[in-house]
């Protein structure tokens, strides 16, 4: 008899009880997808402070594992010393990239609005070089710079009817210091007791999964926890030099504004793929104002650093911790930029990486229960005697993440 649940038929009342009602729950959710979508938002909402304790802990876990090992030796009735010590550094970290970010940053942008007229007055007569050059009629493009004062007006005007709502979701941030308390406590629970909880999850699979599918579940999971790890630990690196390559072939190169159009493009070199162009963007458009030709200079900088950066900086820093080509890197980064925003754009590779891992694994479980290989061809029938050949061997991470599954939980 069959042990695949998809191979046998309904034989007694209970198997067609069962299908009855399950088609019955299919259609129901189908027809009523606003409901349950409604709810899950409401749900995850009131989650979302423990969904803000998790990111937390998982950035901090590393420091945690780093200060048990190295520093405590391995002592872990001292870990209360290391998840102290992670926050501290994590604190010393934030406020130290806010001492030198962000005066930078501020002084700036005030040095752009203050200069804002001798910038225009550099674009128009640039554009009116051009016409001269080209005899293209570019006297509205010349008219409507000149009506800066406008533009700032109106700008300054926008601001000022959104000041009730900046006050209003600033209240809205005070009014959540609950959540934002639960999710710091949540956060040093979680480092507290990793591994009781890791424990605990494993035994809910192993007691409500039948074994292989437990076996299967712990090792997907560990997968995702590799890919997102590798994926974001090296982003966040390769982002930071990237940040700081700019911000001194800008200053050697005597471009303007280097503080701000590189803290830009290191944030945004986070999003593969497109990040490096969204970050050029604004760059270009600010230096635009200053000298055309920095702007242009500062475009083939870009173009340099992304080719070394695409080549040769990320390769070493992320190596192969995702593992799928760049045509899948690309889907995955559009497939989550429509459905999560600029969430998904940044989730959508780890993510996927892991669905296609697991793909791939089952496509070959179904050609090993057909008896063909990936051409469609059979099997060649081993020698008698010989063992018969299992599924293919997985790779090394996943062999101890199958060990670990394997093992009995305490």
């Amino acid at each position: 008899m069959s042990r695949i649940w998809l191979d046998k038929k309904p034989e007694s009342a209970l198997d067609w009880l069962l299908i009855i009602f399950s088609s019955i729950a299919f259609y129901l959710v189908a027809g009523h997808l606003d409901v349950f979508w409604g709810g899950g938002s409401k749900l995850l909402g009131i989650l979302s402070p423990f969904a803000g304790a998790i990111v937390l802990a998982y950035v901090l876990d590393p420091i945690v594992r780093w200060f048990t090992k190295v520093v405590l030796k391995g002592n872990t009735r001292l870990r209360w010393l290391a998840i102290l010590a992670a926050y501290l550094v994590f604190v010393l970290v934030l406020v130290l990239l806010a001492s030198l970010v962000i005066p930078q940053v501020v002084s700036s942008i005030t040095m752009l609005i203050t200069n804002l007229p001798v910038y225009i007055g550099n674009v128009q007569s640039m554009l009116l070089q051009l016409q001269e050059f080209s005899g293209a009629d570019l006297t509205r493009a010349v008219a409507a710079l000149g009506n800066y004062q406008q533009v700032i007006n109106e700008i300054s005007g926008a601001a000022s009817a959104m000041i009730p709502q900046i006050v209003a979701y600033a209240q809205g941030v005070a009014s959540n210091v609950v959540s934002i308390f639960t999710a710091l406590a949540g956060s040093i629970y979680m480092l507290a007791e990793k591994e009781k909880l890791l424990r605990q999850l494993r035994t809910l699979a192993h007691a409500f999964l039948p074994k292989p599918v437990a076996r299967n579940t712990l090792r997907i999971c560990h997968i995702a926890n590799e890919n997102f790890t590798g994926f974001f630990t090296g982003k966040i690196i390769d982002s930071a030099i990237i940040a700081v390559l700019t911000f001194v072939l800008m200053q050697v190169l005597g471009m303007s504004f280097a503080p701000l159009i590189s803290v830009v493009v290191g944030i945004t070199n986070i999003i593969p793929v497109f990040g490096p162009f969204i970050g050029a963007v604004p760059g270009v458009l600010v230096l635009l104002f200053v000298d055309p030709l920095q702007a242009l200079e500062f475009l083939v900088l870009i173009i340099c650093i992304q080719q070394v950066d695409g080549n040769f900086i990320g390769p070493k820093i992320l190596g192969h911790s995702i593992g799928i080509s760049a045509l899948w890197v690309l889907f995955s980064i559009v497939l989550g930029g429509d459905l999560l925003g600029l969430v998904g754009m940044v989730l959508g590779v780890p993510v996927f990486a892991t669905l296609y891992g697991v793909l791939r694994e089952i496509v070959q479980w179904c050609l090993n229960r057909r008896g063909i290989d990936a051409e469609g061809q059979p099997l060649p029938t081993p020698a008698p005697g010989a063992p018969v050949p299992a599924t293919p061997a997985a790779p090394a991470p996943q062999q101890e993440a199958m060990a670990m599954a394997a093992t009995e939980v305490e």
